[in-house]
């Protein structure tokens, strides 16, 4: 027993604390968009998958040995695999740069391809053990319950999910995770290779049908037990993904809010299969109806909450969701003989989920309406399991009754699912859904000549808006406005009234193109396709590019790889101002204020060069990030806060950076800053091995 369950525990540790590390490590390459995390638990799901089909194919169709010498084999592969990439890359799972996509394509694929190169080799085998040993316990353990062994596994990998935003990711560099990652499988694989040559070395090689018990020993399972078996994780996978999107837009794309829905959804999984006491149809049904009624309050009426009133509505809604779904799970489990086709059934519905999260929802819906529907299809599976199994001491009546109100509250919340769906498309007039997001336009300040305008939004951040009005429609608007810090920067610039050379990272609607006066060049840098086309003009919504009287010039792409493939090619762009305003979710991509980050900006600044940068945020505080990275460089800084007096501009703080003090002296920017605390001596300057954006959380 000693040996399963340490086994076990070690594969689900490192089978969970490879997925933030790793997604953290290749999010700089598509953007810091929210989607790398939810593309990354599709390819963990569907390679889970995989491991499990693989269990079920060994157990089911090889003889005792010859399980022994394929798994034998495939884990010194794996070791062998290990040792190359590890000379060829900085650490045996971490790909080089080599490896980094040169744009254009779909990014789900790119992301997938980079995955299983990295890591898909081990993951698979340590997403075999679990279902394996537990297999193997049953067969040396005949009349012991091997489930236990699946809720210490489930235990593993929520020590994993926790230990990761708070201990492993604040005190180790990436790289320092990943070589101790690798040794930690080094570890797993030794040990299981003992429990292969176990399984070779039983004397008895008897076919698998010859091992196990006579067929009218064991249940056949039915039918629609199998359905549900895919269903109900299916499920509980949408609503997990979909809150995962939901939360991380919101705030910004990093480990903690990845881990906290999946922490929930595995304890889920380890209440329900650690005891039956631990779920209760009634009591959970209660608390879904309570939790519903939150949720409709959060998305129908009352929408504009604190950030975590709306976290612990989502968690608490995702755990009892996960509960329902996992208890029922629980309640139709088969005889242990079978559990090797009963994981594969579930592992299928958990993948299924998200494929249809990742790969159809985004072609099928203009919003995030996946999650809508996710709960909607809870209900529906709860309503079904209550009116199918009629509990034996059920009165009809009694019965027949709480069927019709589990009908009647699924129907309802259909009903106001459809309702938020309506609600959004009613004041929408535009909306686009990609790889980097949701996009709406809408109108703002409607009947006020001066202040209406068309707005652009991702979720529901702020991107830009422009007035409607046609003698108006050049005023810089929202975050930019001229008291703002970029508007500053360029109407006290030293180098006016000559023309300037202006770069920005992010576009949104264009708006800093109003400052570009004749002469001027701009040239922007967007990640984005659909923010591009908007833009550039698509249904004349907005027109600061069109409009602008300088050079503009636009390049499609993550950012800091166009500039880095600039450098590298030796087109140095010698930028009078840099505006640094690309935000995914409401913050700006880590990547983008790394040291590495910063040495590219200042390569391609002038000497007397400005570095503007945006960091409004509701959530976090960044300035000692950037206060960091000027002291690391030996730059100037200024923190240009400005509260709003009109409907035409937003709140917002820039922080202005550059080696000419002179600038500073200017009374506009003097009289504009604002004093800023000391850093912390303990804060630690990102740079792209270390970052920790969980310290930075107001």
């Amino acid at each position: 027993m000693p040996y399963y369950a340490i086994s076990i525990f070690i594969s689900a540790f490192l089978l969970f604390q490879i997925q933030p590390m790793i997604s953290k490590y290749i999010l700089p390459w598509f953007g810091g968009t929210p989607s790398v995390w939810s593309t990354t638990l599709l390819f963990f799901q569907v390679l889970l998958t995989g491991g499990y089909a693989y269990a079920y194919w060994l157990i089911g169709r090889l003889k005792s040995q010859k399980q022994g010498i394929v798994h034998m084999g495939l884990l010194a592969m794996s070791l062998v695999l290990l040792i190359v990439t590890g000379l060829i890359w900085n650490s045996p799972i971490t790909p080089d740069s080599a490896w980094k996509p040169e744009g254009g394509g779909f990014p789900i694929f790119q992301v997938l391809k980079i995955l299983a190169v990295a890591v898909g080799v081990p993951y698979f085998l340590l997403a075999t053990n679990s279902v394996l040993m537990q297999a193997w316990f049953n067969r040396d353990h005949p009349g012991r319950s091997p489930y236990r062994l699946y809720s210490l596994s489930n235990i593993g990998s929520l020590l994993a999910l926790i230990s990761y935003p708070f201990l492993v990711e604040p005190n180790l560099t990436l790289r320092t995770q990943a070589n101790t990652w690798s040794l930690g499988y080094a570890l797993f694989a030794l040990l299981a290779i003992y429990g292969a040559f176990k399984t070779y070395n039983r004397k008895q090689a008897k076919s698998p049908k010859e091992e196990a018990p006579p067929a009218e020993s064991v249940p056949e399972t039915g039918r629609l037990t199998k359905v549900l078996w895919l269903l109900l994780p299916a499920s509980a996978s949408v609503i997990l993904l979909a809150i995962t999107n939901q939360i991380t837009q919101e705030v910004a794309v990093i480990p903690f809010l990845w881990v906290l829905p999946l922490t929930i959804y595995l304890l889920s999984f380890i209440l329900a299969f650690d005891n039956e006491r631990w779920y209760s149809r009634f009591w959970f049904t209660v608390a879904l109806i309570i939790m519903s009624g939150f949720y409709i309050w959060l998305i129908i009426w009352d929408p504009d909450v604190y950030f975590q009133t709306e976290l612990v509505i989502y968690s608490l809604l995702l755990f009892v969701c996960c509960m329902i779904c996992h208890g029922e799970l629980v309640k139709l489990r088969p005889d242990p003989q079978r559990l090797t086709s009963f994981y594969l059934m579930v592992s299928v519905g958990g993948a299924l989920g998200g494929i249809f999260v990742n790969l159809i929802a985004p072609f099928i819906f203009t919003g995030y309406f996946e999650l809508q529907w996710g709960i909607f299809a809870c209900w529906l599976l709860l309503t079904f399991l209550i009116i199918k199994f009629k509990p034996p001491t059920q009165r009809k009546r009694t019965y027949q009754a709480i069927a019709l109100v589990m009908i009647l509250l699924s129907g309802t919340v259909g009903y106001y699912s459809s309702e938020s769906i309506k609600e959004y498309s009613s004041y929408t007039l535009y909306e686009t859904r990609n790889y980097y997001g949701i996009l709406y336009v809408t109108e703002s300040n409607i009947g006020r000549e001066d202040y209406h305008a068309y707005k652009l939004t991702n979720g529901q951040i702020d991107h830009g808006n422009q007035l409607i009005n046609p003698d108006l429609r050049d005023i810089p608007t929202s975050y930019y406005n001229r008291e703002s810090g970029v508007g500053l920067a360029f109407l006290v610039h030293p180098n006016r009234p000559n023309s300037l050379k202006v770069g920005g990272i992010g576009l949104g609607v264009g708006t800093i193109a109003a400052y570009i006066e004749p002469g001027d060049s701009l040239r922007f840098y967007e990640i984005n396709p659909s923010v591009v086309a908007l833009a550039e003009g698509q249904d004349d919504y907005f027109s600061y590019l069109t409009d602008a009287e300088g050079e503009l010039t636009v390049i499609l792409g993550d950012a800091r790889l166009s500039l880095e493939k600039e450098l590298n090619v030796g087109q140095n762009q010698e930028f009078d101002l840099l505006v640094v305003d690309a935000f995914t979710s409401d913050a700006i991509p880590v990547h983008l204020l790394t040291r590495e980050a910063f040495e590219i900006y200042l390569q391609h600044l002038k000497t007397n060069g400005i570095l503007a940068i945006h960091i409004s945020n509701r959530h976090l505080d960044l300035r000692p990030v950037v206060v960091t990275a000027a002291q690391e460089f030996g730059l100037s800084y200024a923190v240009i806060e400005h509260e709003s007096v009109d409907d035409q501009s937003n709140n917002s703080t820039w922080m202005i950076l550059t080696r000419d003090q002179e600038f500073f002296d200017n009374p506009h920017i003097s009289l504009a800053s604002v004093e800023i605390e000391n850093v912390p001596d303990n804060f630690r300057m990102w740079t792209d091995d270390y970052s920790n954006l969980f310290k930075s959380l107001y």
